[in-house]
């Protein structure tokens, strides 16, 4: 699977380790939270090719499902005994909620590292006043944070952010000086607005603005990480401590390969045939079926990430297709069989992946932007009370 071409830059100068809390994070790579995608199979898949290095995230857990102990959540919330940090991302809008959820994840020790979501731009979480809506609602923030960090206890707590909710409402530099002030331990900023959603290219010129506003703490930069290269050329730019990679990853686990060998200034790629992406493959959805406890079902929530691994590969629109309604290990490998699997690693398949859409209109509460420090306006059922994201 590997490419020992030449690497076309060197690995940034700086040797210093980022640390979330009392963890090291070497080299400085996380895996972004994603809505049905970072659950611990995906996470397997992921550590395995980094050699377990690197920082691996849940998916996102809404605080109201944690403390009421829903069933999904909970199996959500489990950890594979090798995971090492243990790292959960919370949403919540409710600072008592929020408090609460922490203590239980500190108390219960349930994981290592707590990350509170602050950048999801979808509509059933914004028009509630969450995730990329909530940092306009300063005083709402900072009553978050104060209440996660306090009942963290020893758990270091992190943030994860967008600039904004549109051009004209950018948050992010008093959101960053709030989480210094509240003791937040280190923020990633996903460089776009919710209104751009996943489309455009992501400002990292405000990933540099934001580190060099809150020196005190480590900035992690998102967004158009599509290679290991594009890793790197965000920390020289930026400055920033380290990188969060989300769609890049999807259908290319081994995406994490190529950043530890990146920062390490290793030259080795990998270039997977499409006989070891099959592999893969069959591996991913074995993962789920077991995870979940029924093959078929795992076969089937494996279904969304076929197209992303077949990306860049000569299949055939029908083949796609059918691969796509599999509902058994043997329907999946069976069909991937019957392709040409000796095909090399497709030219320009490291590029984006993934959603693309921009320039949408955020769905906000009645009146949320009137004023920034009025947080009247956040209703009683503002907490989700599903999982997932």
């Amino acid at each position: 699977m590997r490419d020992n071409g030449p690497m076309p830059t060197t690995a940034p100068s700086s040797t210093s380790t980022l640390k979330i809390g009392p963890h090291p994070v070497q080299p400085p790579v996380v895996l972004a939270p994603m809505a049905g995608i970072t659950n611990a199979p995906f996470r397997t898949l992921c550590r395995e090719f980094s050699g377990g290095k690197g920082l691996f995230v849940s998916e996102m857990i809404t605080t109201r499902a944690l403390v009421e102990r829903n069933e999904k959540t909970m199996q959500l919330i489990h950890f594979d005994a090798t995971e090492k940090p243990r790292s959960i991302q919370l949403y919540g809008v409710d600072p008592a909620t929020v408090g609460k959820a922490v203590r239980m994840i500190a108390e219960e020790d349930l994981a290592d590292h707590i990350d509170l979501n602050f950048g999801c731009p979808v509509p059933k979480v914004t028009r509630k006043g969450g995730g990329s809506a909530l940092p306009y609602k300063r005083p709402l923030l900072r009553a978050i944070l104060r209440e996660a960090v306090s009942g963290a206890g020893d758990l270091p707590v992190t943030m994860k952010m967008r600039k904004g909710i549109d051009d004209d409402h950018i948050t992010y530099l008093d959101a960053g000086r709030i989480a210094v002030e509240e003791g937040v331990t280190a923020i990633a900023l996903h460089g776009r607005t919710a209104a751009q959603h996943y489309g455009g290219t992501a400002d990292w010129d405000a990933i540099a603005r934001l580190k060099e506003h809150v020196p005190e703490i480590p900035v992690l930069g998102n967004g158009d990480i599509w290679c290991a290269e594009d890793a790197l050329r965000m920390v020289r730019e930026t400055g920033c401590d380290g990188v969060v990679v989300g769609r890049g990853c999807l259908g290319r686990p081994w995406l994490f390969a190529d950043l530890v060998a990146a920062f390490e200034g290793r030259t080795a790629f990998a270039r997977p045939t499409l006989r070891e992406v099959a592999d893969v493959m069959v591996r991913h959805a074995g993962l789920l079926g077991e995870w979940i406890g029924d093959e078929s079902r795992g076969v089937i929530d494996f279904r969304k990430h076929v197209a992303w691994y077949l990306k860049g590969f000569a299949v055939g629109s029908e083949m796609r297709k059918r691969l796509a309604i599999t509902s058994s290990l043997e329907e999946l490998r069976s069909g991937l069989d019957e392709l040409d699997l000796d095909q090399a690693w497709p030219a320009g398949a490291d590029g984006p992946r993934g959603r693309t859409s921009g320039n949408n209109r955020v769905v906000l509460p009645d009146g949320w932007l009137k004023d920034p420090y009025d947080c009247a306006g956040v209703s009683e059922d503002a907490e989700l009370d599903t999982s997932g994201g």
